[in-house]
Order: structure tokens, then sequence, then C-alpha cells
């Protein structure tokens, strides 16, 4: 599967397209849980190319976030195997896996829910997924019952 619209501008919302510096170009920013690395640029963009002071065009973020997103999509399709998989939930799996990382996700409870076509059980591990740092945040709050809902709409 690959990760359709409305998973891209879910994701796009929630990583914002931060330090926009108004000219057509956007500047790296650190991780708001660390206020260090890892540096964040472009929609949710994150590498050993980035760091403090990194600028891109916009241009440049899009062609990273695509190719970034289109790695998670593979890995969580590849984990999902054989599962019945809606788009919508795919979307929001891919947008957790993009935001927690490839190897969280492949070990969490949800995808295991998911697998076992417990969907509903895994509906409900979203809001499981929103610390950073062993702290609650708002925002991860928020980002997770857009995923859960996403997840739970049927077309």
């Amino acid at each position: 599967m690959q990760l359709g619209p409305k998973g891209e501008a879910l994701i796009k919302k929630w990583e914002g397209y931060s330090k926009d510096l108004g000219d057509g170009r956007v500047q790296a920013y650190p991780d708001p849980a660390t206020g260090g690395a890892p540096w964040t640029i472009g929609w949710g963009s994150t590498g050993a190319d980035i760091r403090k002071g990194t600028i891109w065009t916009r241009e440049k973020a899009q062609a990273r976030f695509t190719a970034h997103v289109g790695e998670f999509a593979a890995q969580v399709s590849k984990l999902l195997a054989t599962t019945p998989t809606t788009q919508n939930q795919f979307d929001a799996m891919v947008s957790l896996a993009y935001n927690v990382g490839a190897t969280n996700f492949a070990a969490s409870t949800l995808l295991r829910k998911h697998r076992a076509r417990d969907y509903a059980g895994a509906a409900g591990e979203f809001s499981r997924w929103n610390k950073a740092a062993g702290r609650v945040m708002a925002g991860l709050t928020k980002r997770r019952a857009d995923e859960a809902k996403l997840y739970g709409t049927k077309s």
C-alpha cells in the first residue's frame, strides 16, 4: 500500500512547516521535547544531514518528505503483510510510524491488535502514544485523536 491523500494531509497538518523563512526556504528547528536533537526540517524530516542552521528550499523539503514518507509506508505495509487494512487505517498507521519511528511501531500493541483484526482495540491504542521525553504533550494527544479518528473512518 501507499500513503493516500488523507494520510499525507494528516502528517503535514501535525508536522507543520515550522521555521518557514517566508522566501521559499525553511530552516531546521530543534525537537520540541529535547530542545536539540533530532533537528527537524520541512514536514518532520530528520537525519544526519539536518542540524542547527540547515536551510532548504520548499521543493527540497517536499522531495525529502515524499521519499521519507514512502519509506515509512513501505515499512508499515511490510509489517501488515496480508492483514486486511483499509486505506484510512493504513494512512493513520503510517502517520503514527512517521512520528514515533518504524521500530517503535513494529513493536507496538497497536500493530499486534490490528494484525489480530481487533480493529477497535487497535484504534484505542493510538492514545497511548502521546508522550515525548516521558511527558504528555498536548499536540501529540490531539494528533493521536486525529489518527484514531482516521483509522476508524470507513471511507
